[in-house]
């Protein structure tokens, strides 16, 4: 989810390229916004380039390429394909829910830390309790793991932000799971299924895709929710 000026920011940027061919100057992003200095804006496209909309083109002056648009991210966009976004809450600090939490929250158990880069260990038991949104999860049993990694950076999952999980042992290929790999070590990664083997691919071109056998990968949940707390 984008705030308004976030959103502003996008659609201003995108209907620029694609009646000139060239992204607007700072000065320009500044007066359309009404923002009263340039440091608004970087601090709005270094947000917009978190969330995977949008990409600075290195070595090139007034150089922004616009990866994708909010409603491509959100409406209407069936679970399992690339296009799938999970839900965010942004701004919020998981802490332990407290007694008599609200009927619109379920508290979930925290149950350690998931890769988004190189395999760590295996999920942990679990340290930690959370409320989390009904709206968020439907149905199924779920838990919350923190992200530990930078592998899935343009999926808009950050270095420790807190996933939420729906616990199931499979998954359609393109979705987002939490892989076990071999039995001991977890990774969080898109399932892409290539004939008999599994590929588990990485949202950040630094990391190659890793390919398995389907002996080798155990689905444990599928992405559903994810929620960015304060650094």
């Amino acid at each position: 989810m984008l705030t308004r000026k976030q959103h502003e920011l996008l659609m201003f940027i995108h209907e620029r390229i694609k009646e000139q061919g060239v992204s607007p100057s700072f000065d320009e992003m500044k007066e359309a916004l009404d923002l009263a200095s340039k440091s608004g804006i970087h601090r709005l496209i270094t947000a917009l380039e978190e969330r995977g909309f949008l990409r600075r083109l290195p070595h090139r002056a007034r150089a922004l390429e616009v990866l994708k648009l909010p409603d491509q991210a959100t409406a209407g966009a069936p679970r399992g394909l690339s296009g799938f976004k999970p839900q965010v809450i942004e701004g919020a600090r998981p802490v332990a829910a407290p007694s008599g939490a609200a009927n619109d929250a379920r508290e979930l158990p925290i149950l350690g830390k998931i890769a988004a880069g190189v395999p760590i260990d295996a999920i942990q038991h679990e340290r930690d309790r959370i409320a989390v949104p009904e709206a968020m999860l439907g149905s199924g049993e779920h838990f919350v793991l923190e992200v530990q990694g930078d592998s899935m950076i343009n999926a808009g999952i950050l270095d420790g932000d807190h996933v939420v999980i729906r616990r199931s042992d499979s998954a359609n290929s393109g979705e987002i799971v939490v892989a076990l790999i071999e039995g001991e070590e977890a990774t969080l990664k898109r399932l892409r299924k290539k004939g008999a083997s599994i590929a588990l691919e990485a949202a950040n071109p630094a990391y190659e895709t890793r390919i398995y056998g389907p002996d080798q990968v155990e689905v444990q949940g599928k992405l559903v929710g994810l929620i960015r707390k304060y650094h």
